[in-house]
């Protein structure tokens, strides 16, 4: 976390008071509490009336996902046309309303490089005209960070309502909810070094959708439930601190991008980075090591005190492979020969080096173990 995030929570977690309440105690974190709005809609350009406290992203994603459908519904709008590598955040509501509402999915190819065909998406949008209720495409991948052109989906979207999941950009590169003309987008505290579990949905002013929470009408009676007002309160901190230190921060990770690529590439020639290196988000890294079994890559590589992640959905032990990467082209087994790599502004060169010196053993051990030919 931030260091002003962790003042900032430490700070409101001993004040009293529900900010619903109209005693002086409740007022005072109500004030708090709208101030934090206010700083979270300068971060990302938006009014302090579209942000909607949520406690995590993938409340958030369903919130708009289904929140919007059901509105198209009421105008016989049935259609909801995303991407096919979304997150499971957006993906799986969206699969639930195929399931249970009667939705029919119109699902957008990429690229090799984690970009939407918006040919693709001209076209669909001109052959069910007058019957999307949403389009739902994110703005960053969280596995490749793949960043899409978000004003041209709006663009050739028109009429119809657009929500982005922004909660692997926000903080890390440019974006403008007012700027890029959406009707929905989410983001998340803990991705900027705020606190887990709060995020928040922008939504368009004056644009009533369906909740999925019913209870004491917060939030524009779209999100019933007693306002987490410390997190709040420290996610607020967390994006003015990201917002204000965004392009030096944007510049040094970068540079630690390309050197981890390069160190990598020197130890390992037959590595393959997948997406594109300039028009992705700055910190993320997906590289693919043929013949090898990603998830003992990642146990080898923790036993080093280097943390990872496959960028694969696990369920009950069963790795699967990446729907992301499969998209984007990847046979199924190179999915699981992938790993992805983190990095923000507190990591070093000095981490960098030391993940290029144990990479080539790490790999050939994780070679000789897994049976791939």
């Amino acid at each position: 976390m931030a260091e002003a995030a962790v003042i900032a929570l430490n700070t409101q977690l001993k004040k009293l008071g529900n900010a619903s309440s109209l005693h002086s105690a409740g007022r005072s974190v109500r004030k708090d509490l709208e101030a934090a709005r206010e700083g979270i809609a300068k971060a990302i350009t938006c009014e302090a009336s579209e942000v909607i406290f949520t406690a995590t992203g993938t409340e958030a994603n369903n919130l708009a996902v289904k929140g919007l459908y059901w509105k198209g519904v009421k105008e016989n709008k049935k259609v909801i046309i995303t991407s096919t590598f979304e997150h499971h955040a957006v993906m799986d509501p969206i699969v639930w309303l195929a399931e249970h509402e009667g939705a029919q999915v119109v699902g957008i190819n990429v690229d090799s490089k984690g970009f939407i065909k918006l040919d693709e998406l001209k076209q669909a949008v001109s052959e069910h005209a007058g019957e999307v209720a949403l389009i739902s495409i994110m703005h960053a991948n969280n596995e490749v960070g793949s960043i899409q052109d978000i004003a041209q989906v709006v663009a050739i979207a028109g009429q119809i309502p657009v929500h982005a999941d922004c909660v692997q950009s926000f903080g890390k590169v440019e974006l403008s909810f007012k700027k890029l003309g959406l009707t929905a987008a989410t983001i998340s505290a803990h991705k900027l070094g705020g606190p887990l579990g709060v995020a928040a949905l922008i939504l368009k002013k004056g644009l009533d959708i369906e909740p999925v929470l019913h209870g004491g009408g917060q939030e524009r009676d779209l999100r019933s439930g007693t306002f987490n007002a410390p997190s709040i309160v420290s996610f607020a901190a967390a994006a003015t601190d990201a917002q204000a230190n965004r392009k030096v921060r944007e510049q040094t990770v970068r540079g630690l991008k390309r050197e981890l690529i390069q160190s990598i590439k020197k130890s390992v020639p037959e590595a393959q980075v997948n997406g594109d290196l300039e028009k992705s988000l700055p910190g993320i890294v997906s590289i693919t090591f043929p013949k090898t079994d990603s998830e003992g890559l990642l146990l080898l590589l923790d036993a080093e005190g280097i943390a990872c992640s496959t960028g694969s959905a696990c369920s009950a032990g069963v790795q699967r492979p990446s729907h992301v990467l499969m998209a984007m082209g990847l046979s199924e087994d190179e999915t699981t020969s992938t790993l992805r790599f983190s990095l923000s502004h507190l990591n070093t060169i000095n981490e960098i080096a030391r993940l290029g010196s144990v990479i080539a053993s790490v790999v050939a051990r994780s070679k000789a173990a897994s049976g791939k030919k």
